[in-house]
């Protein structure tokens, strides 16, 4: 039988689905989000713990069966969660509990960082696209090719007609994927400047943190309001109604992080699988274990 995609899954504190709530629509503002809001969720951060725990187990489900189908050959689909923010949003936070608690074996991540000599040597989407997802797997990117129309756009690296064609490119690129057989989850995460402070004020107090800090940070801060008007161009040019734009408030780490998983659940419930049917006799080999 197929999993389709019911409200009946969804948990009671959830108002709806969540991407009802979160999905970027035409006249949005990036400067309107509120960072510390939980859309969509009637529940509180002491209902986190407990249903972060059984949606995982569902997220993970979900995951084995995509994984199954494509070790079997009757599928070779696959979902990619891009996870688009500043520093401290917490990515690396929904890597850890959300995607972690998937089997590794089906998942397939990548950090986007600042570019090696060997990949400025190729288009910017060469790095990208040897990152991507074999079929049966979730494909995770920390930081994607968003930043060649983000960080690129803000520090003036290429000029602007450069830049300024990426955001086509990009989305007859991601038009390919999806043809192709890939759900994309293009999540924005966002916190407050406020919020950032605290975190980055965090890993200056803990030993165990000081690897996390680094001193650009402080720099990139200043450039919030180009930042801004980055952000918000890229939203309002590459989300399609092939791979949509979801706005993630990221104050509340645990908010952040049940959204994420909920988006995941519902891209992999899309997908309409059941569990691959077995190449074998059933009965036979129950009588040929017993007598072995």
């Amino acid at each position: 039988m197929t999993e389709r995609v019911t409200d009946r899954d969804l948990p009671a504190l959830w108002t709806h689905e969540p991407h009802t709530h979160l999905a970027f629509r035409p006249g949005d503002q990036v400067s309107r989000i509120d960072t510390n809001s939980t859309p969509g969720f009637r529940g509180n951060k002491s209902d986190a713990p407990t249903l972060q725990t059984e949606r995982n187990l569902r997220l993970a489900s979900l995951q084995e069966m995509l994984y199954a189908r494509s070790k079997s050959g009757d599928d070779n689909r696959s979902v990619l969660l891009i996870l688009q923010g500043m520093d401290t949003a917490g990515k690396g936070g929904i890597v850890k509990h959300v995607v972690g608690a998937a089997n590794p074996q089906g998942v397939r991540y990548t950090s986007f960082g600042k570019p090696t000599e060997e990949e400025r040597a190729h288009h910017y989407l060469w790095r990208i696209r040897n990152a991507l997802p074999p079929g049966g797997h979730i494909g995770v990117f920390d930081r994607s090719h968003y930043e060649d129309v983000l960080v690129v756009r803000v520090h003036n690296l290429v000029p602007p007609d450069v830049w300024g064609a990426r955001y086509d490119e990009i989305n007859a690129f991601e038009r390919e994927l999806v043809d192709g057989g890939t759900t994309l989850v293009k999540v924005a995460m966002f916190v407050s400047l406020a919020e950032q402070k605290a975190r980055l004020a965090e890993r200056l107090e803990r030993p165990d943190k000081y690897w996390k800090y680094n001193p650009a940070d402080i720099d990139e801060r200043l450039l919030w309001p180009k930042y801004q008007e980055a952000y918000q161009v890229m939203l309002e040019k590459t989300s399609t109604d092939y791979a949509p734009w979801h706005i993630v408030p990221c104050d509340k780490k645990w908010y952040s992080r049940l959204a994420i998983t909920e988006l995941l659940i519902e891209a992999l419930k899309g997908l309409n699988m059941s569990w691959p049917p077995p190449d074998f006799d059933v009965k036979t080999e129950k009588k040929r274990l017993a007598e072995a």
